[in-house]
């Protein structure tokens, strides 16, 4: 693979589609894991998050399922498909549910640093009493906002939410029942980063945001360590062993700013060394930052509108921090259209004889889809080295989040799928 990706360099596949859809990394490399990426995602540090959020009410405190989906597996020409159900994770139904959190302790620990307080207890209110003239302040396109006001309603501090227009009612009243104060901005998600960051100058008040820009990187770097206890929960599911071949030979991850992918192939990374799974990054073709930044090499915009009806990743600017890692062990970028993960979210939800039937939002099917058309094109599969033999984790990183969404776009309710997938779990 590596000398695959030496030969291409920055070139599209060509796939006989009309737009290019898949790019290869001129930059990834199968190296050992680089001693100055620990500082930004290290392993050591994921039994850490783990057990400052073992109190913390709104969070499942055992791993989300790893569903094998056999029939779709088949289907598609692999040997397997393991698909990681972040929908369970918490009562926000969405990974950033690990993310914010551990950014607002890291925080509070910073700011009151002679306070001497107790990781695990922040999200009980222990210390509302100290943090009650705390205020955090975030934009978002909906689940890391609503991580955020819930861990910020357990802390005890004031939190205000800044909105991009095009987020839904049904979003922003999720985020409005945890306490906290809404923003709106009449421009799309990277206007909203700049306005709280604006605000956040003005008063006084901590920006706590999942993607960074230029002098701000130490809370989002505190954001994707959070996200390694995904990896964590499918290493140990699998009893995987260290520097051996790695348990899936392909990761399909969706990329919004690079946060999620970054914090997930790192931890590939750092655990299996050289024999990482290749990892392939999917994103809507209108909001194409990450796909952008491997064309050129560097953190980069967006060149479509950065609307979509994945509204978590719908972002316009690629996380420089987040590309830090991904140049190294990001293999492939791929766009998709909003259709295709609509469908993906119908197909999931149907299920089938072997595969149970599973609740995902748009964003969330993200990257099971790009496994798809990936899958349709014998050209594109050889590319990137995907044919019988391979095992490929996606992971479903949101359930239904805008539950209104979600019942229009398929036609059946998030509570009924789940009913059917009680009833395909209980058979014999």
């Amino acid at each position: 693979m590596s000398q695959f990706l030496a030969q291409t360099q920055d070139k599209p596949i060509d796939h006989g589609l009309a737009r290019p859809i898949v790019i290869a990394n001129p930059l990834a490399c199968r190296s050992v894991y680089p001693p100055e990426h620990k500082a930004l995602m290290a392993i050591e540090r994921v039994a850490e998050c783990e057990q400052w959020l073992s109190t913390w009410e709104h969070l499942r405190h055992t791993p989300t399922p790893l569903w094998s989906l056999p029939d779709l597996a088949h289907a598609l020409g692999v040997t397997e498909i393991r698909l990681k159900d972040e929908s369970t994770r918490s009562s926000i139904k969405s990974f950033k549910a690990l993310g914010a959190p551990i950014a607002l302790i890291r925080l509070i620990l910073r700011l009151y640093s002679t306070q001497k307080f107790d990781p695990a207890a922040l999200l009980t209110g222990r210390y509302r009493d100290d943090l009650h003239a705390l205020t955090v302040i975030s934009a978002t396109d909906g689940n890391h906002g609503r991580a955020l006001a819930a861990a910020a309603q357990s802390a005890g501090c004031r939190c205000l939410i800044v909105l991009p227009e095009h987020v839904s009612a049904e979003r922003e009243q999720a985020i409005a029942i945890y306490g906290a104060e809404i923003i709106r901005v009449a421009d799309n998600y990277d206007a909203a980063v700049a306005e709280a960051a604006r605000l956040a100058a003005a008063h006084g008040w901590h920006v706590v945001s999942d993607t960074s820009y230029p002098e701000y990187e130490i809370i989002p770097r505190d954001v994707m360590q959070g996200y390694g206890i995904i990896v964590q929960e499918i290493l140990d599911e699998i009893q995987a062993s260290p520097d051996t071949q790695s348990a899936f030979t392909h990761v399909f991850l969706q990329g919004g700013v690079g946060a999620l992918p970054a914090g997930i192939l790192a931890h590939f990374w750092e655990f299996y060394g050289a024999q990482r799974p290749v990892g392939i990054i999917v994103e809507p073709v209108q909001a194409d930052c990450l796909y952008q930044s491997a064309r050129v090499g560097h953190a980069a915009h967006a060149t479509g509108s950065v609307t979509s009806i994945m509204a978590g990743l719908a972002c316009g600017d690629a996380s420089p921090l987040a590309w830090k890692l991904l140049r190294g062990c990001a293999d492939f970028f791929m766009t998709i259209e909003d259709s295709d993960a609509v469908a993906c979210v119908r197909q999931l939800a149907r299920g089938s004889q072997r595969d149970v039937p599973i609740v995902a939002g748009e964003s969330g099917a993200a990257g099971l889809a790009g496994l798809q058309i990936i899958c349709e094109s014998a050209v594109l599969r050889a590319q990137i080295g995907l044919d019988s033999r391979s095992r490929v984790l996606v992971i479903s990183s949101e359930g239904a989040t805008a539950p209104q969404g979600y019942q229009a776009q398929i036609g059946e309710s998030a509570a009924s799928v789940l009913a059917r997938q009680t009833a395909w779990l209980a058979k014999p």
